[in-house]
């Protein structure tokens, strides 16, 4: 696994998870951000949420102006990060699971070293996949590198599920990271349900050559892989040059949703080098510094 490169995890040491929106944390972290924390500074207040510590709920307040607030704190606090990983089976193309788990596996370390709290959910049918496995302390890294590992890409998923799944738990917002490869048709509402309860959101999607570039021409039969549908297709150059500015256009559609969210969004060809995406791409959109 590439992650096992000693260089790679030196940088990889050096760097920390970033977040656009106030949090709050609960206990004292590794790190210091633009997040709120748990410190003894306060900094601000906004609207309780379901799931919000009742403990920091500011009761003067509620009895002055009758308004639910909680109080926010500057501090090295601690995150919540939420790892939601697509495992349907259009995963399992071009290598595309591979490199999301090995994506993933590389910020729950950036987490852990900076002693966050981690936590992975599979989108799956039905929703988030069971009780998604927790991690905590830098020791437990080699547990989250080999249980994403273990991941599989099979059947059908749900993202709108796994967004419900997501919300309906308790504990702090945090950061949710979605690794996928969207080629879900209500990609739009489970982005749209992710940022619910205030959580920092991060969009990585992953891609195949085959999906961006296919180079097959002659008449083919297109098989869905999650459920067996079969389209008798005859591909020319024409049709694979529509096939791009469809392409063009949803990934265009994407990027601006996630945008328009506040959420961090890259797209990551399966195949491109795995330390330029962790050191490059998610840089670039500030997933992490």
């Amino acid at each position: 696994m590439p992650l096992d490169d000693p260089s790679l995890l030196g940088a990889l040491e050096r760097l920390q998870l970033r977040t656009r929106r106030p949090l709050a944390g609960k206990i004292s972290g590794g790190h210091r951000s633009t997040r709120y924390g748990s410190s003894l500074d306060f900094a601000d207040f906004r609207e309780y949420q379901p799931g919000d510590d009742f403990r920091r709920i500011d009761y003067l307040t509620l009895a002055r102006l009758d308004q639910l607030l909680i109080r926010l704190y500057e501090a090295e606090d601690d995150l919540t990060i939420r790892l939601v990983v697509d495992t349907s089976a259009s995963m399992a193309l071009d290598g595309k699971l591979r490199r999301a788990t090995e994506i993933a596996a590389a910020i729950g370390f950036v987490a852990l070293v900076r002693r966050d709290v981690v936590s992975v959910h599979t989108a799956t049918t039905g929703g988030g996949g069971g009780t998604p496995a927790r991690f905590s302390a830098r020791n437990s890294w080699p547990r989250l590198r080999d249980h994403l590992a273990e991941l599989h890409a099979e059947g059908s998923g749900s993202l709108v599920a796994t967004a419900a799944d997501l919300l309906s738990r308790a504990g702090p917002a945090g950061v949710t990271i979605l690794l996928s490869d969207l080629l879900d048709p209500q990609w739009d509402a489970a982005l749209g349900r992710l940022p619910a309860r205030g959580a920092d959101v991060s969009i990585v999607q992953v891609l195949g050559p085959g999906e961006l570039e296919p180079e097959i021409l002659g008449d083919v039969d297109l098989v869905d892989i999650e459920d067996g549908r079969r389209i008798p297709m005859s591909l020319t150059e024409e049709s694979i040059q529509r096939y791009a500015d469809r392409r063009d256009e949803w990934l265009a559609k994407i990027s601006a949703r996630a945008a328009g969210l506040g959420a961090g969004y890259t797209m990551v060809r399966s195949d491109t080098d795995l330390r330029s995406v962790l050191l490059g791409s998610l840089r670039d959109v500030g997933v992490v510094s």
